[in-house]
């Protein structure tokens, strides 16, 4: 249930709003008739949707494809922040995570008993809110606590987690924003029966229960949005462009003030008007038949009654006659983000906003792209379209290198956008975002789980699917004399907001403060009548489906080298992969070489002209250097393969040094290795692998100040030039056989008689964790970050079934012991998960790992709630039986695919397995016994050692509290990233 982040929501409307497919095609809405339903659909569609309108006015939109026995679900209501009372702000998204509660037929082992306690509950609230006297607040709060603790009596917690979990269901979750409040399940494909009993109760009459402690994990997740500089920019951003509409006075999280007064009453009526059928969606993309599913949907929500749905009056924004600019303070790395305001998500100019966005960036040939991010004027730099139905916005974000002052920043930007209304972009710019889009329509096309999420995106935001289809088509109509009137009207030289993000102490900040909440029972033993018959209810079982290295790769030779491929029969994409088993540990300066690579040329074309012609083919290159690998990626269209891959070929054993790049260079790598040291999770990431490998660690396995002055340009070149004469793999899936595929590379992929070993510089081990110790870093922020970490034995196969099973019941999701015990019983925590990792490589260790995000005062009882949990493990043979069940049928409804199984292959190897572990897993773990699981609790977790890395404030931490945890030992920044 965490906030769907406001980055997540730009991108997936982004690109799930304007899709183009079947570039020439006819699109028209059509109607037909199947099994007594009558539905429309776009003739040509690629995802086959038929949209159907029940009786009572619910809307669904079904998109069968039977190439996983999975199904990808979405339930959406069409409201969202922007229609919460304007005196309850953060109405929604509470009543999203009250949804998980329950019903009066699930989620109550006595509702007779439980109903009149809640009643007590509700007139306590109300009577709270009312009462401005702080003294009289904190009695009646008293009150509600120990009220709330009676009716927890009669309580289940996350009993609709443990039926979604006992299905085989994966991503249990929701999101809330603008306009949307969206409930998401990918389920196996033959629990359609249990998913839609289950769902039809969850929105007959929900229950707010447990509401103290789920209040607190709301206040926990507004005190984490307080110590994220990028989110109070957004919210900045909206507040300055829409004074008058609602995307801008009101914040999806709700104000402190309206989150400490709470009404019940309120979220009630709030669900009442807007979760009514006219108003929702229910969306659908997997292996199903939909004329059967269309008629189990309709006799399972039939109940549901239409409601007129109040008007939302949009709130007009007159015109930006003159730059508005603000500032934000934080402790993260300074920024600039400027925004234009647009028409809304079903106007042809949001649309050709989406086309303007991917001429200023689209990771290669844009105009931001090439003049600022591949001249490496700016640290980053890009622009990105934020669609939604009132308006639409551009946004535009900068990141100063070296000596920049933020105004620079600005300018530089706003220069980009002149070059649209002047015209001085490249002629077949348009054509080749043509090309792109095709491409990536295909992409998006090839899981259901897209599929879904588009059609979803488009229901919420009243897309006309057939429209969506055509864009491409309606983009590639437009001239150069279009693109620049469309910027001359929207895209001025003043009228737009400008937020300076400026490093510094926010001193605004107020925190939401911790109530005192005394623990609540959870009832993990007891179930339902409603749960068991969920469980009594028949399904055919789904077959699983082993994958066998030898017969599912093809293995062919290249020279010398391996070449292993699996061939794509679904489209005409490929993706092909020069795989080296060596990295950063065998030669320090090999990111860099990676990473200096795309601003260079060679002695005939730039930088600039072969990013242009890689984007133009519909193609692109990676090259990323990890620790003890190296991948070289190369994707796009197969017609174009042989182009693409001569491309990166002259690329790399041509490339010429330019001093000029590595200086730029140089200055932005040390801004950003400045950066990393002002951004709290990459310092948490330093931590993490002191605790793991001591002092001296792959994290701060980098050069030194004085190292990367040294450095040659000269260097680096050598490095490129030399790669493919090491010993490397090839992968490949697309549509060529091995042996096309190895006579299509042959005169491309030129290689050396005899191939070079890359010997390793330096070599990390895991050092014991032997004592209990702590690993601080300072960090201005409101809440604190603790992450245990522990290094256990050595990694065993015979063990996976067990480690498998034991991370399901334990804490690996929202039904587990660990979130029922921190977040649900003792409202300690937003986000908290523990889990034993398994090693990437046999000669590695294995880990215990745990975390708690949570405020700073409540520090102590956090860290004793997560270590009570690793010495004793909670019994419940309800929830071990339901883990069980999910971890089987989870399994037997995967499908390791395309790529993936030959990085599957890759994994199993260097674990010294030779078939595919799950097999094992599915027909092992269901013997296993409770007594088993916690026997592998006590052997790994119980008494060990452990190594407290923290990040938090140093002012709102005592350093007597950390003590009692264990020896303690404060990191200077030099420490932790080794410059």
């Amino acid at each position: 249930m965490n906030f769907f982040k406001k980055i997540s929501i730009v991108t997936s409307i982004a690109a799930a709003s304007f899709v183009g497919y079947a570039y020439g095609q006819d699109f028209q809405w059509k109607e037909a008739t199947s099994n007594g339903y009558t539905y429309k659909y776009v003739t040509n569609d690629p995802t086959a949707a038929r949209y159907y309108k029940l009786k009572n006015g619910l809307t669904v939109i079904l998109s069968p494809t039977n190439k996983d026995p999975r199904i990808q679900t979405y339930i959406a209501t069409k409201a969202g922040s922007k229609t919460d009372p304007a005196d309850h702000t953060g109405l929604a998204h509470y009543l999203e995570h009250m949804l998980f509660k329950g019903t009066d037929k699930f989620g109550s082992k006595d509702w007779a008993k439980e109903k009149p306690i809640l009643d007590k509950i509700d007139t306590l609230y109300e009577k709270y809110n009312s009462t401005k006297d702080e003294n009289k607040r904190k009695e009646i709060y008293k009150e509600i606590d120990r009220v709330s603790g009676e009716a927890a009596k009669f309580a289940i917690a996350n009993e609709y987690d443990k039926m979604m979990a006992g299905m085989g269901a994966d991503g249990t979750n929701a999101f809330t924003s603008f306009e949307q409040t969206v409930y998401t399940e990918d389920i196996p494909s033959n629990v359609v029966d249990k998913f839609l009993t289950v769902q039809s109760e969850r929105f007959r009459q929900p229950v707010l229960r447990l509401f103290h402690t789920e209040l607190e994990a709301v206040y926990e997740e507004k005190n984490r949005s307080l110590d994220d500089d990028g989110d109070k920019v957004y919210d900045m951003m909206f507040a300055s462009l829409f004074p008058n509409n609602n995307y801008g006075k009101q914040t999806t999280i709700g104000t402190i003030e309206h989150l400490k007064n709470p009404s019940l009453k309120a979220i009630r009526e709030y669900f009442n008007t807007y979760y009514v059928p006219n108003n929702m969606g229910i969306i659908m993309s997997g292996d199903f038949n939909p004329d059967e599913v269309i008629a189990k949907i309709d006799k399972a929500f039939s109940y549901m009654k239409p409601k007129s749905i109040p008007e939302y009056k949009i709130g007009q924004e007159k015109p930006i006659t003159s730059p508005i600019v603000k500032e934000v303070v934080g402790p993260n790395p300074e920024n600039v983000m400027l925004g234009f305001r647009f028409p809304g998500a079903t106007t042809k100019d949001a649309r050709l906003l989406n086309l303007v966005g991917n001429m200023l960036t689209n990771g290669q040939a844009g105009l931001i792209d090439l003049d600022l991010v591949k001249k490496q004027k700016l640290l980053a730099a890009y622009a990105f379209p934020y669609v939604l139905k009132d308006y639409s916005v551009l946004l535009l974000q900068g990141r100063p290198t070296e000596g920049q002052s933020l105004d620079e920043v600005r300018n530089l930007l706003l220069q980009e956008i002149d070059k649209l209304r002047k015209g001085e972009f490249s002629d077949d710019l348009i054509e080749s975002i043509v090309n792109n889009e095709k491409k990536n329509i295909i992409q998006k096309d090839e899981k259901y789980s897209s599929r879904a999420s588009i059609l979803m995106d488009e229901f919420t935001s009243d897309i006309d699917h057939k429209v969506s289809l055509e864009y491409v088509d309606e983009i590639s109509k437009l001239t150069k004399k279009d693109i620049m009137d469309f910027a001359a009207k929207y895209l001025q030289a003043n009228n737009y907001v400008a937020i300076y993000k400026r490093k510094g102490e926010d001193k605004s900040i107020v925190k939401v403060d911790k109530p005192t909440i005394t623990p609540v029972s959870v009832n993990r033993e007891d179930q339902s009548p409603f749960l068991k018959k969920i469980d009594e209810m028949p399904e055919n079982a789904i077959a699983p489906v082993w994958l066998n290295y030898d017969k599912d790769i093809t293995k062919n030779k290249l020279g010398n080298i391996d070449v292993l491929s699996v061939k794509n029969t679904d489209n005409a994409l490929f993706r092909l992969y020069y795989h080296f088993d060596s990295g950063k540990w065998n030669n320090k300066i090999l990111p860099l070489a990676a990473e200096y690579l795309q601003y260079l040329g060679t002695k005939n074309k730039s930088s600039e002209t072969i990013s242009k012609e890689f984007y133009k083919l519909a193609s692109s290159f990676n090259v990323s250097a990890g620790n003890e690998e190296t991948y070289v990626t190369l994707e796009g269209l197969n017609e174009n393969f042989d182009k693409t891959a001569s491309l990166f070929e002259d690329l790399i054993k041509n490339c010429q040094a330019d001093q000029a790049a590595l200086d730029a260079y140089k200055t932005r790598l040390k801004k950003a290795r400045a950066n990393a040291k002002q951004n709290k999770g990459t310092i948490m990431a330093g931590l993490r692998s002191y605790a793991q490998y001591g002092a001296q660690n792959p994290f701060n396995n980098v050069l030194s100040d004085a190292e990367l002055d040294a450095l040659k340009a000269e260097d680096l070149i050598k490095v490129l030039h030399d790669l493919f004469n090491y010993k490397h793999k090839v992968l490949y899936y697309g549509p060529k056989s091995g042996n096309d595929l190895v006579a299509s590379l042959k005169p491309i992929h030129t290689l050396p008689k005899d191939l070079k070993e890359l010997t390793k510089t330096k070599t990390f081990v895991q050092v014991p964790t032997d004592k209990n110790k702590v690993l601080f870093a300072h960090y201005d922020m409101v809440q604190s970050e603790i992450f245990w970490v522990r290094n256990a034995d050595q990694y065993s196969a015979a063990e996976t079934p067990t480690v498998n099973l034991f991370n399901n019941y334990f804490g690996g999701g929202m039904g587990s012991i660990v979130f029922q015990t921190i977040r649900e019983s003792k409202a300690l925590a937003y986000s908290t998960y523990s889990y034993f990792a398994s090693p990437s490589k046999k000669e590695d260790k294995n880990m215990v790992l745990a975390y708690v995000g949570t405020q700073a005062d409540k520090f102590n009882e956090s860290t004793t709630a997560m270590n009570e949990l690793l010495t004793t493990l909670p019994k419940s043979e309800q929830l071990f039986e339901t883990a069980k069940s999910g971890l089987k049928k989870s399994i037997a409804s995967e499908r390791i695919t395309q790529d993936g199984i030959i990085f599957s292959y890759l994994r199993a190897q260097k674990l010294g397995n030779s078939t595919d572990v799950r097999k094992n897993v599915y027909e092992q773990a269901p013997k296993l016994s409770f007594t088993d699981i916690n026997s592998f609790h006590d052997k790994e977790m119980k008494g060990k050692n452990y190594t407290y890395c923290i990040v938090a404030s140093q002012e709102k931490v005592n350093e007597a509290d950390m003590k009692k945890l264990g020896e303690v030992k404060k990191l200077s920044l030099t420490e932790i990233f080794g410059y």
